[in-house]
């Protein structure tokens, strides 16, 4: 028993025991017990209400903000077998608001959402097919009138008036979490708003997010990624619900759905019992936890809900899958394991990486960096009954996938052999420590942790002490255990072919009439909502000469700032010289993956990093490229002399870049069958034309006939050009005198010649790219005035009123009012350098056959900006509080003063935007509106299935240019 003094009085404490942590049980000063761990970096704290409520409270003081997560402890493993998908678009109905907020007149829109709750039961009933389709538009029309009621997002409004960010959520298998990034300020007006959104559920204007949730359901149609993970699932949990149905539901549950069976499951998951509030940021434990038991100590407890447990019989033999769809082929196998607090999860994550850490895994050095296949590699899932371990592969060509699949299960079979360095097993303990320092430095990463372990029901010790549980993990129990458990016949595969995929779902467009929004409208909570004052953060804007240390060092200028918060350290050659000075250069930087020197070949180059703990990259940009190098200080002067080695003494080697040649052109190919490779291609054309910088490539015959002892060259000579070092570390005195003792500073010699890339008018052409999809995505782009410091906060509101988050004119018009997308969106881009053009975005992904109406619902939009001045008052009160509250801190600061610097810009230009918005009127945003984007001339970007496009719309458009392959890439 260990008893703790603290300056505002005794803390009575019990002790558990987890392996070698103990979990402390306190009581804080003002009465509330909670559990923390010995020896936690995050010095989470964890108290449970009397209601059975969790709390998880961590504190970072970089900025006056907390990142807020609330967790309920349900998922699709929980839905209704005749009802799957239900837990996802609950998820979305939580946002619609309750009987407080979102409505104007409750008493009249209750008995309406009723009648709407009843009609759908019978729809779900009714199997005549034209009996459906009165029902349907029976709902659509009560809906109507029930919208005439309703505030449309609200909730949006109220949240983003405290200066919210990345306000959203997600669920899952067994979870479903809502988050918010809020002023530290806000913390009390953010819980009186979740309060009331939890206490109740109100399913309003529910068609309509419905057919928003189908759109969801298309785009996963059209992820090759679900696709393979789907069928994963399906073969490797046969019985259960990991595998029997998936978190967006069936087409068929989709459009059937029961309000009934929603409001069940809310009333029995959504218990204070099952929840969990995260707070992680910079807040007072003291006044947070009374605030919480304030707002969510009330909640009556209920009986604790029954969660769904997933009952396998063991895989005995390989069960072998097939999906196809355009896109280039690939393997997928996985064997199943226990769930996340078992033992196999340590064993499992072992292995994981010593077989795929990218960088000297077995798969990493024997296969990729050997360049056997296109690319393979391997991760671990874990859930709360059973956990997976995947491994994937690409083939080259001419290479069959179940020759890619020999190959990696040749590496597992090394694992069970005990062929892996015997330092391995320290090494990814190592990196997997250093990964967590840097991840929980992070408030949206440390919150995931936190989730995770309360989703998982894992003591919070379990999860501090994993990686050192790992560490004592001995190779023969490493051996052992792969021996045991990785067969070969106890893994489901999944081969990906390129083909049809037949089993797309395709649905007519159910003909939903566009409901009420009112925008203008408001609810009594709203008033009264708006009504409570907090005292205001004052911004803080970046001191530049304070912040930055400045000197020299040899002939390049040296900047350093101190890591004040743990022992990473970064140091940063970064030189004003890219791929538009040479096409070469980002082919010889990659090369240099595949290259080892006089002294390492290169898997034991890899190795030696690995062993140190040191990563070193290089991002090679248009005009910049930065190279780094990152590890714990300590080991810094090791990976700075093996780097400067590298450098200097990469050796080239004649059949390594022939193999290199045959991957980069059956990546090339397998580009072309890619739906998004294809949509970046075919964007980049509509907004620069031909002579754009994605078909400027290195040709076929250019690659063969290069010699790499060019590359190696290249390599060596990089930092002969001028360059500058930025240090982010603790001790820049010692990595100072390194880093001159070891590098090379070079000639500083002038920058070769840089391309120039014209960035012509948009004239209103339409490019299109034919591909198989269920949905159409549409991309508009037009050129407007070059890079301008005074239209920034203009702008930044446009961004924020028109074309953002939930609340905005775009959302709102598009999805919430007439259900034409899922993803709608319009943005104001600045240019990133002075003499670069701003242009104006749009975008919508929709079912194909109701793209003519979301197109014309967009272009009406963006020639007549709706005017809501309480809209446009909240949107510009959320930029300040988040000018306010947003501080630039640690390695950042140095990146953002670089961003300001390419703008031409010597001072935080922020400090100029916040004074500016305060006194922007709507008057002066329309002012904007009109001078930049209305009557904007846009060319338009276009993908899609041309069968199931209304053609004579889309020629409505403009001149359209049907653009081939060969088009778009230029190979």
């Amino acid at each position: 028993m260990r008893k703790s003094i603290l300056v505002c009085g005794i803390l009575f404490n019990s002790v558990l025991t987890y392996a070698q942590l103990n979990t402390l049980k306190k009581t804080d000063s003002k009465g509330y017990t909670y559990e923390m761990v010995e020896n936690d970096p995050s010095n989470t704290r964890i108290y449970t209400l009397k209601n059975g409520l969790k709390i998880y409270l961590a504190q970072l003081k970089d900025e006056p903000r907390i990142q807020t997560h609330i967790a309920v402890k349900t998922g699709s493993n929980n839905d209704p077998e005749d009802n799957t998908g239900l837990a996802h678009y609950l998820e979305h109905m939580v946002f619609k608001g309750t009987s407080k907020i979102g409505t104007q007149d409750w008493a009249k829109e209750k008995p309406l959402i009723k009648q709407i709750s009843d009609l759908y039961e019978q729809h779900k009933a009714e199997k005549d097919p034209a009996k459906k389709v009165a029902l349907y538009k029976k709902i659509d029309e009560v809906s109507q009138e029930a919208s005439k009621y309703a505030v449309a997002n609200e909730y949006d409004k109220l949240i983003s008036s405290l200066g919210a960010s990345g306000t959203n959520a997600h669920t899952s298998l067994e979870e479903t979490i809502y988050h918010n990034n809020i002023p530290n300020n806000e913390l009390e007006k953010w819980l009186k708003v979740e309060s009331e959104r939890f206490s109740e559920l109100v399913l309003r204007l529910f068609h309509t997010e419905l057919e928003a949730v189908y759109e969801e359901f298309n785009r996963s149609q059209d992820n090759d990624g679900r696709l393979v993970y789907y069928k994963i699932m399906e073969t490797l949990f046969p019985k259960s619900h990991y595998g029997t149905q998936t978190t967006i539901g069936t087409s068929e549950h989709l459009k059937n759905p029961s309000m009934v069976a929603i409001h069940n499951y809310f009333d029995k998951y959504y218990v204070p019992n099952n929840m969990a509030v995260m707070l992680i940021g910079d807040f007072d434990f003291d006044t947070a936890v009374p605030l919480i038991d304030k707002y969510f100590g009330s909640y009556a407890a209920k009986p604790q809900p029954a969660q769904y447990v997933a009952k396998e019989e063991p895989v005995k033999k390989i069960v072998t899958s097939e999906v196809s769809s355009p896109s280039s082929e690939r393997v997928q196998f996985a064997y199943r394991f226990d769930g996340a607090k078992s033992s196999d999860a340590k064993y499992v994550t072992l292995i994981d990486y010593i077989l795929s850490n990218s960088t000297a895994g077995l798969i990493d050095l024997n296969i990729n960096q050997q360049q056997k296949t296109l690319g393979a590699g391997s991760g671990s899932s874990f859930f709360r009954d059973y956990g997976m371990h995947s491994f994937y592969g690409s083939p080259k060509e001419g290479q069959s996938l179940e020759e890619v699949r020999d190959l990696i299960l040749g590496q597992i079979e090394n694992i069970k052999q005990g062929k892996f360095e015997d330092w391995m097993i320290d090494a990814v303990v190592n990196d997997l420590k250093k990964s967590r320092l840097q991840s929980w430095d992070n408030s949206r990463a440390l919150a995931a942790s936190l989730y995770k372990s309360y989703i998982n029901d894992m003591p919070w010790a379990q999860v501090v002490d994993q990686y050192d549980e790992m560490g004592r993990v001995t190779k023969q129990e490493l051996m052992d255990f792969a021996k045991k458990h990785y067969n070969q016949d106890n893994y489901v595969i999944v081969f990906k072919r390129q083909g049809e995929n037949k089993d797309l779902v395709r649905v007519s467009n159910p003909g939903i009439t566009p409901i009420q929004l009112n925008r203008s409208a408001e609810s009594d909570f709203y008033k009264d909502f708006m009504k409570i004052e907090v005292k205001d953060i004052a911004p803080v804007f970046v001191d530049f000469k304070k912040e930055l240390k400045e000197g020299k060092i040899k002939n390049a200028k040296f900047t350093s700032i101190e890591n004040k918060t743990n022992d990473l350290s970064s140091i940063y050659y970064i030189s004003d010289m890219g791929s538009d000075h040479s096409k070469k250069l980002g082919l010889a930087i990659n090369y240099l993956d595949y290259l080892g020197t006089s002294k390492y070949s290169p898997e034991n180059l890899k190795k030696e990093f690995y062993k140190i703990g040191v990563e070193y990259g290089v991002n090679a940009g248009t005009d910049r490229t930065y190279v780094y190098l990152t590890g714990l200080q300590k080991n810094l002067p090791d990976g700075i002399k093996l780097f400067e080695h590298l450098i200097n003494d990469a050796v080239a080697n004649n059949d390594s870049y022939q193999e290199y040649v045959k991957t980069i052109l059956k990546s090339r190919e397998n580009a072309k069958k890619n739906k998004n490779a294809i949509a970046v291609a075919l964007n980049n054309y509509a907004q620069y034309g031909e002579n754009n910088r994605f078909r400027d490539i290195i040709s076929e015959e250019e690659l063969k006939a290069i010699n790499p002892n060019e590359l190696t060259q290249i390599i060596k000579d990089f930092f002969n050009y001028k360059h500058q070092v930025f240090y982010f570390g603790n001790n820049v005195d010692e990595t100072k005198k390194l880093i001159e003792k070891n590098h090379n500073f070079g000639k500083g010699l002038a920058y070769p010649k840089k391309k120039d890339f014209p960035q012509p008018v948009t004239d209103g052409k339409v490019y299109f790219a034919p591909y198989d999809m269920v949905q159409a995505e549409i991309n508009f782009v037009a050129r407007d005035t070059k890079y301008d410091p005074t239209v920034l906060t203009p702008s930044g509101i446009f961004n924020e009123y028109f074309g953002g988050g939930l609340s905005s004119i775009v959302f709102q018009e598009i999805r919430e009012s007439k259900s034409l997308a899922y993803s709608a969106r319009s943005n104001y881009s600045n240019a990133t350098k002075k003499d670069l053009y701003n242009y104006v975005r749009a975008n919508i992904g929709t079912q194909a056959n109701k793209l003519p109406q979301a197109v014309d619902a967009m272009n009406e939009l963006m020639n007549d900006m709706p005017k809501a001045p309480n809209q446009f008052e909240n949107s510009k009160q959320a930029a300040l509080k988040q000018i306010a509250t947003k501080r630039y801190t640690k390695a950042n600061i140095f990146f953002y003063w670089l961003s300001l610097q390419d703008k031409g810009l010597n001072y935080d230009i922020n400090k100029d935007i916040y004074s500016q918005t305060s006194t922007l009127t709507l008057d002066q945003l329309n002012s904007f509106f009109n001078k930049h984007i209305k009557g904007q001339k846009f060319n338009v970007g276009l993908i899609g299935n041309k069968e199931n496009l209304d053609w004579n719309a889309v020629q409505k458009l403009g001149t359209i240019k049907e653009l081939t392959l060969e088009d778009l890439f230029n190979y």
